[in-house]
């Protein structure tokens, strides 16, 4: 039985739903700390994030057990912060891979959990909670809630602005969701402003060439596309490209200098290894194959320019170990 009965709830504690807060009418049996106020919602975050962390859950949403020593108790609280620390970075990083694959209504709940911890470590007004509400603005953007971006942008924005030890990673990420914002809304015009500015500051945190750096290039480069600015959009989608080739590349060199392909005695291949997590997997996937996408729409311009691309996405889901995925690619 997963229904709750409201007068065997203690008086003066009120039950939340995991993803709108509203009262809640149903709990997870799996876990028993985890609260819904409907099916549907229950449904969607063990879809999204909760049958991956449902156990996880458990020693943080419980009483802490009673401790001999000062010296128990510390390390105790330690643990649990540890513990809070490696789920804010999961959902993190599970709520990246949906939106990449376009999953952005799975997204919500794990960016949802990520928020939640953040502010459970560090306070309600860290800049710590930035990149959380950049995600939801992110997928609030790609359900077409452009209200509800807008509120989690400004929430974002006044964090960052309260803060004077923000990174330059964070107002990377902040100018980016901006100019989708700005995308989304048709202002082409600050759209570029806010993209320039991701540019800029991706390149001061990791370097010009650097894959995290990709992707304000290749956001800019849609809105040169989609303003028919075909030679700047083309310059952008080339500069994309030579930055992923580069890394997978490199990272491929590496590989092959550290245990050239080898096959042991019962012929098991090596784990694939791309030096990626499982998001930036999905945004390298997502880049290559719109850039593809779009090179093959004018392949009789620049064939070459086609070539390259597909060679550098065979190249990835080599490195995944994706063999199928990448047979695929060339036909």
């Amino acid at each position: 039985m997963n229904v709750i009965y409201p007068l065997a709830v203690p008086k003066g504690r009120r039950l939340c739903c995991e993803v709108c807060e509203a009262s809640a009418e149903r709990v997870c049996t799996a876990c028993t700390v985890t609260y819904y106020c409907g099916v549907v919602h229950q449904r969607a975050d063990w879809r999204s994030i909760h049958e991956k962390i449902c156990q996880l859950l458990i020693p943080l949403r419980t009483s802490m057990p009673f401790y001999n020593s000062e010296e128990e108790r510390q390390h105790g609280l330690h643990q649990l912060q540890q513990r809070q620390k490696h789920l804010i970075e999961f959902c993190y990083t599970v709520a990246q891979k949906y939106l990449f694959e376009g999953k952005h209504e799975d997204a919500v709940p794990a960016a949802l959990h990520s928020l939640r911890f953040r502010m459970n470590v560090h306070g309600l007004s860290s800049v710590e909670l930035v990149p959380a509400y950049l995600l939801l603005a992110e997928a609030s953007l790609g359900l077409g809630h452009i209200v509800q971006a807008e509120e989690y942008l400004s929430q974002a924005q006044w964090t960052v602005l309260k803060s004077t030890e923000c990174s330059y990673a964070t107002h990377s990420l902040l100018h980016r969701n901006l100019g989708l914002l700005c995308m989304a809304k048709e202002n082409y015009e600050e759209a570029r402003y806010h993209l320039a500015n991701d540019i800029y500051f991706a390149s001061c945190a990791f370097g010009t060439e650097d894959i995290r750096t990709s992707g304000g290039y290749f956001h800019l480069a849609n809105i040169f596309y989609g303003l028919n600015k075909l030679d700047l959009a083309d310059t952008l989608y080339t500069k994309v490209s030579e930055i992923w080739n580069k890394y997978l590349n490199d990272h491929y060199q590496v590989l092959s200098q550290a245990r050239i392909q080898q096959i042991d005695l019962l012929g098991k291949r090596f784990e694939a290894d791309t030096g990626l997590d499982e998001a930036q997997e999905a945004e390298a996937i997502r880049i290559l194959t719109s850039v593809l996408n779009i090179r093959e729409s004018t392949s009789d311009k620049a064939p070459r320019k086609t070539i390259f691309v597909l060679k550098i996405l065979v190249m990835l889901y080599y490195l995944m170990m994706n063999y199928s995925k990448g047979w695929i690619s060339c036909y």
